[in-house]
């Protein structure tokens, strides 16, 4: 049977089986995107549920080693009371051995008058022989009973000459212990002035990579300079527009890092403020001391109004007395007023 088109003798163009592939391809390109989209999210969850791991066994170890230093610690301050206790026995050791030796001076003095008293009952004349020979026996009685005495108390003195040894080789051990225990708390405490480093270098390449490459704001040893012309108006201590802005990523940073610090780290992000040498006296700022303080409690107060936890923030104004660069130059006095923040420990 024809068709109308053919009857009436005219063709039409047929564009439907090339609408359907377009949307066939399209349909195709959605669920590869899909498909893609499926396959990251699953690689994500698997490395972010890896490094929680990592997170996980990281506090672990560091709550082990802080139960290790507090067992340390105890360990130290028990054997420095044993010591102490060690140390008033050899005192009073000595002062009973020091007595002793008194006494066995006292002694061989009295022997020593006792056998000149027998030597001169000896020499005496015939008519005194018999009391001459009751002074000697009375002598010599006197004189064993004071070898018995002299014996008595070497014995004593040797006994405690060998308490008062061993009492120095327990010192000697304890002393070794005490080392040890400091070697070993020496590099707990180090490792944890290391973790704290890194935290530090992670928080200023966080800051770095937000504030770009700027001259007038850099790094300066394990402190992030800022120059205050970026923060505040000549003297002043209002924080400007573009200052609340450079704050800003401070705070994002601070953010970003302070989850990632373990609890038993006690840090805390220390705000420094500076000027130049230049004396300044205003009714609001009498001196550099009262300006410098002020521009690092203003900025305190914008981080905590960021969200930053004011326990974490500490504020400290120096004058003009530890200038960076020396020398009276317009270049001089620019680099010295500033605003440093330094992530350190409490």
């Amino acid at each position: 049977m024809l068709s109308r088109s053919r009857l009436s003798g005219r063709s039409e163009p047929n564009t439907w089986p090339s609408f359907v592939d377009v949307l066939s391809n399209l349909l195709l390109v959605m669920i590869f995107l899909l498909s893609v989209f499926m396959l990251a999210q699953f690689f994500l969850g698997q490395a972010l549920s890896g490094r929680d791991e990592a997170l996980t066994k990281l506090r672990k170890q560091v709550a082990e080693l802080t139960d290790l230093l507090e067992l340390e610690r105890q360990a130290s301050s028990d054997l420095r009371s044993n010591i102490a206790q060690i140390s008033a026995s050899l005192q009073s050791s000595n002062a009973t051995r020091d007595e002793l030796q008194s006494k066995v001076e006292d002694l061989q003095s009295k022997l020593d008058a006792a056998r000149r008293s027998a030597e001169a009952a000896q020499s005496s004349q015939s008519s005194a022989m018999q009391a001459e020979h009751k002074a000697r026996v009375e002598a010599e009685d006197q004189v064993a009973l004071l070898n018995e005495q002299i014996n008595a108390i070497r014995r004593q003195l040797a006994a405690l000459q060998e308490a008062l040894n061993a009492s120095e080789a327990k010192d000697k051990a304890s002393q070794a212990t005490i080392a040890e225990l400091g070697k070993r708390l020496n590099t707990a405490l180090a490792s944890k002035v290391a973790e704290l480093a890194r935290y530090r270098s992670e928080f200023f390449g966080r800051l770095r990579e937000v504030i770009g490459n700027r001259p007038d704001i850099k790094i300066v040893g394990d402190r992030f300079v800022f120059s205050s012309e970026v923060l505040f108006p000549s003297g002043s201590a209002t924080i400007t527009d573009p200052g609340k802005e450079a704050l800003r990523t401070v705070a994002m940073a601070i953010e970003q890092i302070a989850p990632r610090i373990p609890n038993d780290i006690n840090w805390v992000l220390r705000v420094d403020g500076h000027t130049d040498n230049v004396p300044i006296s205003t009714p609001q700022f009498p001196s550099n001391w009262e300006l410098s303080s002020a521009r690092a409690i203003s900025v305190v107060r914008y981080l905590i109004s960021q969200g930053v936890e004011p326990d974490r923030l500490a504020a400290a104004g120096f004058g003009e007395y530890q200038p960076i660069v020396p020398g009276d130059t317009p270049e001089a006095r620019a680099a010295n007023r500033r605003i440093e923040l330094k992530l350190t420990e409490r």
